[in-house]
């Protein structure tokens, strides 16, 4: 019930949508996805197979991109689109932003845990793993194997290399090496945040 497609909508094979489910025009579904009540897919996605979406998540929003002039906050438009590869899985009021041009995306095999925000112009790599409110500012690229523990939050434009562990409540405003576990805000060495928090 209630669910409304687009014009030129293309849903794969075995494809689960719940009630209320929106899907934009000239979006693709991948075989074998299941879409939970009340997600919203914007114009111009595409989501692969296997891929679940739980209640409330929405893709493809505009990105929050504004540019100030005479006092105003001018909208730039959001023309880009979201891709979601194969085996990723979305938890509830999850939100991943339309690019500004070009993709959003988020690569295989990747879990986000509920009330994460990805921005727009985003790429978070293979096998993520993203603790509840986590935020992804624009334009910033996770690596593959990277772990974000909640309410991590990312700064726009960095390159998290692949492998990096971000412990909870950490703030990253650097771009950060692979194979490395970090802490604390800003962001440093977990050894040395230890060393901190004890003096």
């Amino acid at each position: 019930p209630r669910v409304t497609l687009g014009d030129r909508v293309a849903i794969g094979a075995r494809v689960t949508l719940f009630p209320g489910v929106f899907v934009g025009d000239d979006s693709v579904i991948g075989d074998d996805s299941t879409l939970y009540p009340n997600v919203v897919i914007r114009e111009g996605c595409t989501l692969g197979a296997r891929v679940i979406v739980h209640s409330g998540t929405v893709i493809g929003s505009d990105g929050f991109g504004y540019v100030q002039q005479g006092g105003r906050h001018h909208k730039i438009p959001q023309l880009g689109g979201v891709v979601i590869e194969d085996d990723v899985e979305l938890g509830a009021n999850v939100t991943v932003d339309r690019a500004t041009f070009g993709q959003t995306r988020i690569k295989q095999g990747t879990k986000i845990d509920n009330l994460v925000q990805v921005a727009h112009n985003v790429t978070v790599g293979e096998h993520n793993i993203l603790v509840a409110q986590v935020g992804i500012a624009g334009s910033t690229t996770l690596g593959q194997y990277v772990m974000v523990g909640g309410q991590a939050a990312l700064a726009d434009h960095l390159q998290i290399g692949d492998h990096v562990m971000i412990a909870a409540k950490s703030g990253v405003t650097r771009n950060l090496e692979g194979n490395q576990i970090v802490s604390g805000a800003p962001v440093m060495p977990h050894a040395t945040f230890l060393k901190a928090l004890a003096v």
